[in-house]
């Protein structure tokens, strides 16, 4: 049973763990790609499509993990004064926007993604389809789509709100 539940930690961790590889590789290959171009005089011709790959699966399974662990930029300074109340409404009202917004994203994206398989379009150097470049966007809406769901049912679950330290 411990193999199912660590099997199980690690794919709901798939997202963070693809992204901090696509920004491991992504720094990587930028720092290798600079060293070549400046002081080798001979650049990598293929570094900006891994770099638009990378950033690209960076930024979508990043934010999904984001939405997961909380870390989302806010402002807290006018909510945390509020009721208990308050506060939960501010909260559920946050997450239908999102939610919205996020569907809307998800929509496109997968309109994008249907019109890259439809035209066959790949990279000009590597020859890798778009779809799998920009397939990362209406995935990763959907694990932010997911992630805000489940961290929103424990949020509203929990009897009292979190306050931060000093208050």
């Amino acid at each position: 049973m411990k193999t199912n539940n660590k099997a199980f930690k690690y794919l709901m961790n798939m997202d963070m763990i693809i992204a901090s590889l696509a920004l491991i590789i992504l720094v990587l290959i930028t720092f290798f790609g600079v060293i070549m171009r400046y002081f080798l005089n001979s650049p990598f011709v293929w570094l900006q499509e891994v770099q638009l790959w990378c950033f690209t699966w960076v930024v979508f399974f990043g934010g999904g993990a984001a939405f997961r662990s909380g870390s989302h930029v806010a402002i807290d300074v006018l909510v945390d004064r509020m009721p208990l109340t308050m506060k939960k409404i501010v909260e559920v009202c946050g997450y239908l926007v999102s939610m919205i917004v996020l569907a809307y994203l998800l929509m496109h994206g997968t309109n994008l993604v249907k019109q890259l398989l439809q035209t066959g379009r790949v990279t000009n150097i590597l020859h890798v389809p778009y779809p799998i470049v920009y397939g990362a966007f209406p995935l990763g809406c959907v694990l932010m789509m997911i992630n805000y769901t489940m961290i929103m049912l424990k949020s509203l679950s929990n009897k009292n709100v979190n306050t931060k330290g000093g208050e």
